[in-house]
């Protein structure tokens, strides 16, 4: 009898990876429980047959080092380490940018893009896939945000940086062959805070990358 061949995909993102419920106030770290953050319920909607590692470390960005919050937040300063100590991998899907709308980066939206192309090239730079093979890629481009609640100041003039980045990690991933899914198409964010989702986004966003996935590695 033939043993099924678990597949297995990494969620790199942030706080709405994580599962953070929207902050009341700055010091608010409530977190959704196991089973109503996004990357569980698409690994329920996948079934059996595959494994959906979530790392979502709130306010981690694509490249920047966080001069407030601290240099651990870089996303790329822990890649490669997630991507070996998981593999092999079969895929890494990659849901990062909103922290980069903060305003302490002054970044446009063109630059926090590439900083998430720049993550997806060391994902193919990688042997952490099967075989020593590179992981297949998907792109998320992350919900548009608010500028709302006790957020509203740290993400000024965020909100209209948001709206541009889903057409260019589109680009992207186009160039490069990637998948892509646009959260913001089947979700928004919650209004309290402007930038984290609630259970009803969550399900969404679980439900769309789980059909994502099934296309993309099909």
């Amino acid at each position: 009898m033939s043993v099924m061949q678990t597949r297995s995909i990494l969620c790199f993102g942030d706080s709405n990876t994580h599962g953070t419920r929207a902050m009341r106030d700055l010091g608010d770290r409530i977190r959704f429980d196991k089973g109503r953050r996004w990357p569980d319920i698409m690994a329920t909607r996948l079934g059996d047959g595959w494994e959906v590692i979530a790392e979502g470390h709130p306010g981690r960005t694509a490249v920047f080092d966080d001069p407030i919050e601290g240099t651990h937040k870089n996303g790329l300063r822990s890649l490669h380490a997630l991507l070996e100590s998981h593999r092999p991998l079969d895929l890494v899907i990659i849901m990062l940018g909103t922290n980069d709308l903060k305003a302490r980066f002054n970044a446009t939206a063109s630059d926090i893009v590439l900083g998430i192309q720049r993550l997806a090239l060391e994902v193919l730079r990688s042997d952490c896939g099967p075989e020593g093979a590179a992981p297949q890629v998907v792109l998320v481009a992350p919900v548009p945000i608010l500028e709302a609640g006790v957020l509203a100041e740290i993400f000024a003039g965020g909100s209209i940086k948001s709206k541009a980045v889903p057409s260019l990690v589109q680009n992207v991933a186009a160039r490069h062959r990637f998948g892509f899914v646009e959260a913001g198409k089947v979700a928004s964010v919650d209004p309290t805070d402007g930038v984290h989702l609630d259970e009803v986004a969550h399900a969404a966003i679980g439900s769309e990358m789980a059909t994502a996935v099934n296309k993309y590695l099909s």
